[in-house]
């Protein structure tokens, strides 16, 4: 649906020794495939969009989906997630006169050059077919890892009690599928240590945050302080990620888990010998 938009712009400024945040309202149309709600606008008058879409997104599945002749499970076709948008150039034009067809969009709008707040826009999308050759084209290729009962295709329950069940597009050999799903899950794993590290520096730094507070205002010494306190947050927050990781491999992977642990406590070490001999010198 075609609606209002809006974007905030903020900058710090510092008026008479304080520091204030400015904030700058923009408003733009766009095609958004959610309802914005405009009662939250800075300014709303002028800006005002429909508290609900005339037309929902659906995903409509079929009741049985077949990789050959093995009937895939609930969780290996909810893995489908190729779709390619239907074209409409083969389908007969609409007679409505409400209705306009362009780019493969239905648009509820005689103009779609220039839309108003509120015209919709639909376009259709499938997945399962290759959309090559004669269209809609044949059955897409997929390599699936999963334990075969009779004609059906189900999660595998492995003896640590996890399911398996994986479902990739394309022809892959066993090693390739498997070297995909390794690299996902490292990616995963990675995405949740950074997360985990910057909540702990979040977290220290709120707790340090009173210290900055009573010391910003003498000269001089705020600045060097607070400098002093994002790098004992950021150094702590390492350390202890370090160990938090350590912790999780230390019965599966026990010398890695000790590598980590001691690279968790080397790092304040290092920091506090390469202060030293700036003291020295001074």
């Amino acid at each position: 649906m075609y609606q209002w938009v809006e974007y905030s712009d903020s900058r710090t400024v510092e008026e008479n020794g304080e520091k204030k945040t400015e904030t700058t309202y923009s408003y733009n149309t766009e095609w958004r495939s959610e309802v914005i709600s405009s009662r939250h606008f800075d300014q709303e008058v002028g800006h005002m969009n429909p508290s609900e879409m005339a037309v929902e997104s659906v995903t409509v599945v079929a009741p049985e989906v077949w990789v050959g002749n093995f009937l895939l499970s609930t969780g290996l076709v909810e893995q489908i997630s190729e779709f390619h948008t239907l074209s409409l150039s083969a389908l007969p034009v609409p007679v409505a006169g409400f209705l306009t067809v362009q780019d493969d969009y239905y648009y509820h709008t005689p103009n779609p050059q220039h839309p108003e707040v509120g015209d919709v826009r639909v376009r259709f999308a499938y997945a399962g077919l290759s959309g090559d050759g004669l269209y809609p084209g044949s059955a897409h290729k997929v390599s699936v890892v999963a334990q075969q009962h009779q004609q059906q295709l189900r999660p595998f329950s492995s003896r640590s009690g996890h399911t398996l069940e994986l479902l990739y597009m394309g022809q892959l050999t066993a090693e390739e599928l498997f070297a995909k799903e390794h690299q996902l899950n490292s990616m995963k794993t990675w995405a949740l240590r950074l997360a985990g590290c910057t909540l702990m520096f979040l977290s220290i730094s709120l707790s340090t945050r009173v210290i900055h507070t009573l010391v910003e205002r003498v000269p001089l010494l705020g600045g060097l302080l607070s400098v002093g306190l994002q790098l004992f947050c950021l150094c702590s927050s390492v350390s202890l990620s370090l160990l938090t990781i350590a912790a999780g491999w230390i019965y599966y992977r026990p010398l890695l888990a000790l590598c980590v642990a001691a690279s968790a406590l080397v790092l304040p070490l290092a920091l506090a010998h390469a202060r030293a001999p700036a003291k020295k010198r001074q």
